[in-house]
């Protein structure tokens, strides 16, 4: 299994880098983390076919980290030619707000006829949701989006990878990510606060509670950015675009 780091950056590009988005490779296909704006830039730069993604898992509803789902949908129906269906998960309400961001972007687009079937499927709390040889289960984390944010954890191949998702430290976050083989956290600060996001300091407290095989750190401001090179922990790596880690 092979996770592929798309998009790394914060909501602003920080650092040239693009917006959420991580590609899991296994036996049994390929799915994403997360869709930011420029995923099918990300998908293009590491030559993966978007239509041999079977799933999307969003963790938030924020144009950040959702809204690659828009251009998505008209690259499918106009130069992919899809024809497989395509699940997403995410948020109660996730159907309703790809549709309006849809027609925002794109008028018309919600009654453009496509030749494949998009399929959404919202999360529960701490329930395991199952598709394909995927299972991922939410923990509702601290972020503001006009809906549930979550952090996940997937189960795929025996192995566990979590996700923080965008959240200032709780303790659900421990939850999800509690001995995962590999944990991806954000980590926008280094030690100022920022609401609703996390810092180095304050995560670097918290790992031991975690106990995870690999951190990698993500979604960096510039803060964090000018101070990475004082990052120095046993089995954290710093997220770069591009990024391949095999599990």
């Amino acid at each position: 299994m092979q996770l592929t780091v798309i998009g790394s950056s914060d909501a602003f590009g920080s650092g040239g880098r693009l917006q959420s988005c991580y590609h899991v490779a296994h036996t049994g296909g390929s799915f994403l983390i997360d869709c930011g704006a420029t995923t099918l830039i990300g998908l293009e730069r590491e030559k993966i076919d978007p239509n041999s993604i079977s799933t999307i898992f969003i963790t938030h509803l924020h144009g950040d980290h959702f809204s690659g789902l828009v251009w998505w949908l008209i690259h499918a129906i106009h130069v992919a030619k899809r024809t497989s269906p395509l699940v997403v998960t995410g948020p109660i309400g996730i159907e309703e707000r790809f549709w309006l961001a849809a027609e925002a972007l794109f008028p018309g687009s919600s009654k453009t006829p496509r030749g494949f079937e998009l399929i959404f499927r919202t999360y529960q709390e701490r329930v395991w949701l199952e598709e394909g040889p995927v299972a991922v289960k939410p923990f509702e984390v601290s972020h503001p989006s006009g809906a549930p944010p979550y952090a996940l954890r997937f189960e795929v191949e025996g192995k566990v990878i979590a996700f923080s998702g965008d959240t200032e430290w709780v303790e659900s976050l421990a939850d999800a990510a509690r001995d995962a083989d590999l944990f991806i956290t954000e980590c926008y600060g280094f030690e100022k606060p920022a609401r609703y996001h996390l810092n180095w300091r304050t995560l670097a407290a918290e790992l031991p509670k975690i106990n995870a095989g690999s951190v990698v750190l993500t979604h960096m401001g510039l803060d964090m950015l000018i101070n990475q090179h004082l990052v120095s922990y046993p089995g954290v790596k710093l997220a770069v675009d591009g990024m391949k880690l095999s599990l």
